[in-house]
């Protein structure tokens, strides 16, 4: 191929732009494509009960409390806590009118589901309008598919589901140069959680970057938005959160520990799990990786190993972060003058496709599509949801994990061991491991001196004990 073969064509006039966007699907086609995806894993491990975290259950609580207009408090963090008191995530409030029309926890995970396919949107609009079309779709698929989103889609509901798309519209107005939209799209992620004040400033400082020196103004406005979002990011850690919270901020002894050499074998495997399969490190070249550095940052300075590894949902903000990077990498390479650099960065949006499908069919979560397991309910689950059934609407009740979920969206729920002196109507919990002994009443009474609780029923490893 000859180097005028790939060099940049001449842009169309906007208006032309304007009409080929009206025109084109594609962005559309794969955020619909990617929404039931993302549904089926996370509604079918709903149904399955295959559950590791409380996290579902706190967001429900919290969101079922905003529906009904009261304080957002999760007894599963603390009888009364108040949610603001844990993370500053306001913008969870949003979902509240949906889940008062469709109550319970799979609604949450709906919508978590809708706002990853709508992140695709902007990164696949963004990478169509730069590379062409078929550029585009392959990089929107591929981010799509990304282990980062997979992993955040795989666990619970979280309010990153919010940033992730705050950050894909954000960082495609930066792509057009559309630099007062670039920080309006940012703005609402100091509302998201408490250290997203950060990455807005790190992307206000992008916007400076690039919008200097043709437009000085916008320089002006991105730096005040850099600052202010600082300034703010520090009130929400310093006087927001301690405001709501019983203790502080809960989160300080984090950053205990080893300090950033702790772990560093993981770490440095976890960022080249973010830079080498979803851009081929070339998203090195662009300074919208700058916008990852805050998540980087405190999650590497972290004495926490959960926050090195690439499992949970820590680093689903990262990809639309380095899959608009790489766009605007291969933007930039493709006019410059090393042949060998401009093929690579051309092909590379087919290689990260095609990276993308191979991990999406082996060792990440999409796997699981070709699993017949995946669609089924198994007859366990009936069975320990008739059991939970004999509890009360209104009942009180400490749970672990596993029943936790059934229970949420109609009951009070503690977690086991966590209710602070208040003593539950029932207990459950899954002892099919005998981790609480053979005779689980004795636990009961451990947790609760004086208080005396009996079995009443028992399905799959789950026992349901009631007060009295």
């Amino acid at each position: 191929m000859t180097s005028d073969a790939i060099t940049r064509p001449a842009p169309a006039a906007p208006a032309a732009v304007g009409q080929v966007r009206a025109r084109w699907a594609g962005p559309y086609a794969v955020a619909a494509g990617l929404f039931p995806v993302y549904l089926i894993l996370s509604v079918g491990r709903f149904r399955r009960m295959d559950w590791a975290s409380w996290d579902l259950g706190i967001f429900e609580q919290a969101i079922r409390a905003y529906a009904h207009l009261q304080e957002p408090v999760a007894d599963l963090k603390g009888p009364g806590a108040n949610i603001l008191g844990d993370h500053f995530s306001p913008v969870i409030a949003l979902v509240a009118p949906v889940y008062r029309v469709f109550p319970g926890p799979v609604t949450l995970l709906v919508v978590q589901a809708a706002l990853f396919a709508l992140s695709a949107v902007p990164v696949t609009r963004a990478a169509g309008r730069l590379l062409g079309r078929p550029r585009g779709v392959a990089l929107g698929v591929a981010y799509g598919l990304s282990w980062g989103v997979q992993r955040a889609v795989e666990f619970d509901f979280h309010e990153i589901a919010f940033a992730v798309p705050l950050i894909a519209f954000a960082l495609e107005a930066v792509l057009a140069r559309r630099w007062r939209a670039a920080l309006l799209w940012g703005l609402p992620l100091v509302l998201v959680k408490e250290d997203l004040g950060f990455t807005l400033a790190a992307l206000a400082v992008v916007v400076a970057w690039r919008a200097w020196p043709s437009d000085l103004r916008a320089v002006r406005l991105a730096l005040g938005v850099a600052a202010g979002a600082t300034v703010f990011a520090v009130l929400v850690f310093t006087v927001f959160i301690p405001a709501f919270a019983t203790a502080g901020y809960g989160y300080w002894d984090k950053i205990d520990g080893g300090g950033p050499l702790a772990g560093l074998g993981t770490k440095l495997t976890t960022l080249g799990w973010v830079l080498i399969p979803t851009a081929g490190l070339l998203a090195l070249r662009s300074p919208l990786l700058l916008a990852a550095a805050p998540t980087l940052g405190w999650r590497f300075l972290s004495g926490d190993d959960h926050y090195w590894s690439t499992d949970w949902h820590y680093s689903a903000v990262l990809m639309p972060v380095v899959t608009l990077a790489l766009v605007d990498a291969i933007d930039t390479v493709r006019r410059g003058e090393r042949p060998w650099l401009r093929a690579y960065a051309l092909q590379l949006p087919t290689a990260v496709l095609a990276a993308g499908l191979a991990l999406a069919a082996t060792g990440l979560p999409s796997a699981k599509l070709a699993e017949a397991r995946t669609y089924e309910r198994p007859a366990r689950v009936g069975a320990i949801e008739r059991l939970l059934e004999r509890i009360p609407d209104g009942a009180s009740v400490e749970a672990d994990t596993t029943p936790l979920t059934r229970l949420t969206s109609r009951c009070r729920v503690f977690w086991i061991g966590g209710t602070q002196g208040v003593v539950p109507d029932w207990i459950t919990i899954d002892n099919a491991s005998k981790w609480a002994g053979e005779d689980p009443t004795v636990y009961a009474a451990q947790l609760h001196p004086g208080e005396r609780f009996t079995v009443v029923g028992e399905a799959e490893g789950i026992v349901l004990m009631r007060r009295g």
